[in-house]
């Protein structure tokens, strides 16, 4: 299993009003959310957009792969990654628990 927590959620309003088209619900996600991936699948009520930047490294730990980017994190069984939100990007920290 895979444990997904946000611990960062960014909003650029500069790039908001001047690039974006106004939409009413972008993100539902909020700092300290924690999701539960099995068997490598998206998590109940997660984001399909961010997951889509989290599957492959989700996929790698669940096969006890990681050391991502040759020593990347201090723990080499876990990873920091966005999603690909340019306006209001979310920094997930994912990690291999047992």
């Amino acid at each position: 299993m895979v444990k997904i927590t946000v611990v960062k959620v960014s909003r650029f309003d500069d790039l908001i009003s001047k690039y974006e088209n106004q939409i009413k619900h972008a993100c539902g996600l909020h700092e300290g959310d924690v999701f539960i991936s099995k068997n490598a699948e998206i998590p109940e009520n997660f984001c399909l957009e961010a997951w889509k930047s989290l599957k492959e490294f989700v996929e790698a730990l669940e096969q006890g792969k990681g050391n991502f980017f040759d020593g990347w994190m201090k723990d080499p069984m876990s990873a920091m990654i966005s999603c690909n939100d340019g306006f209001r990007p979310v920094s997930f920290f994912i990690e291999l628990i047992k």
